[in-house]
């Protein structure tokens, strides 16, 4: 059976307020009607009666609007009832009443290049504002490096070294292991394609500048970046989750001075020389791919690599190493600070510090490379 549309109509004669309901009053139909039911204004009456005996069906959410519409009348001193209701439309609406349901979803048209807008619209917004709330942190971090010069005694030289171990020492194992393996898959990627052009022994020179200059740098801040800034993330975020930073602020402590700069601090240390490890585990790996799959010797492989690389293209590589470490532990501490409330902001917000730190870790890495190019070093 086809649906009939819903209806209603107000009808006022002698001092009594008649609401004719008609059709069907089902959830699709609930929109237009909510609008009709607001617009009855009773005047000159205290007495509504509803009439349903034209409503051939109803479902929960017409009942709601029944129900609701009831309760508003009576409590402004109307006397209200529902007359002409059938069994099943009766037991609707005092189940309704018993349960006392929540407004029904109202359907929703989706519009979708409006909804495309107004999603790029709200993701912009929302990255100018963290790029915004980023920067004044960085400018907090740059006023209490400042005041730790000033103020040596500032400087907490425990929580450094324990950051630095943690930060450092415990990262060389996972960073060398995918260095070495890095260092063959470039030995063998550049070998195949040199290899058509007679030129294998040019696949030292890849090897060795590509390590150098960026395959390192890149790949360590990568793993410190998921391993160390989400950690710092983590941390911080527990801490502020268990009111332990307001702890700080309450005994005088400046948490930027206790939490922030030991862990930056430690990172722009380790970061280097995690980038100078890496390069030579990288530099291993192509070696001993090198060796076994172009039949050099090693001392060979050696002296190619001592022609084809200078110093310059180590210090390319390693100067941008202090650079990737303050913006990993930047962005870790910064959102860090921003958990609140619950274990789920900790989670979200953990995920996010990753992936800012790789996108400025790229954005970076372009900038350099750009700069380097222009200044053709």
């Amino acid at each position: 059976m086809a649906a009939e549309a819903a209806t209603i109509e107000a009808r006022q004669a002698e001092g009594e307020l008649r609401i004719i309901c008609g059709g069907d009053w089902t959830i699709a139909a609930l929109a237009p009607l909510n609008a009709k039911i607001n617009a009855i204004r009773p005047s000159g009456t205290r007495r509504v009666r509803f009439d349903l005996s034209g409503v051939r069906s109803i479902d929960s959410a017409g009942g709601w609007l029944i129900s609701r519409t009831q309760a508003a009348l009576k409590n402004a001193g109307m006397d209200v009832a529902i007359e002409g209701a059938g069994p099943a439309q009766t037991a609707i609406l005092e189940k309704v009443l018993a349960a006392g349901l929540p407004p029904p979803h109202m359907p929703v048209q989706h519009h979708h290049l409006a909804d495309l807008i107004a999603a790029i619209g709200g993701a912009t917004v929302t990255f100018l504002t963290q790029a915004r709330d980023l920067t004044a942190f960085f400018g907090s971090v740059v006023i209490g490096f400042l005041r730790m010069i000033v103020q040596p005694r500032r400087i907490r030289v425990k929580a450094f070294v324990a950051h630095l171990q943690s930060t450092g020492l415990s990262a060389m194992p996972i960073i060398g292991l995918i260095s070495f393996l890095i260092g063959i898959v470039l030995a063998y990627q550049g070998a195949d394609q040199l290899r058509r052009f007679g030129a294998q022994v040019f696949t030292v020179n890849l090897v060795g500048v590509l390590t150098l200059r960026e395959m390192a740098i890149l790949l360590t801040s990568i793993i410190v970046a998921g391993r160390t800034g989400s950690a710092f993330t983590a941390q911080i975020g527990t801490m502020q989750v268990n009111e332990e930073i307001d702890a700080l602020r309450t005994l005088g402590l400046d948490p930027l001075d206790v939490l922030v700069l030991p862990r930056m601090m430690a990172l722009m240390v380790a970061l280097p020389l995690l980038a100078f490890y890496s390069d030579i585990m990288a530099l291993t790996g192509g070696g001993l791919a090198c060796v076994f799959l172009l039949g050099m010797t090693p001392s060979q492989f050696l002296t190619q690599l001592h022609n084809s690389v200078t110093l310059t293209h180590l210090w390319v590589g390693l100067v941008k190493a202090p650079v990737f470490a303050g913006l990993i532990a930047m962005v870790g501490c910064f959102e860090g600070m921003r958990v609140s409330g619950s274990a789920e902001s900790v989670g979200r917000l953990t995920t996010q510090s990753v992936v800012e730190s790789l996108f400025l870790i790229i954005v970076f890495d372009a900038f350099f490379s750009i700069m380097f190019s222009s200044l053709h070093i």
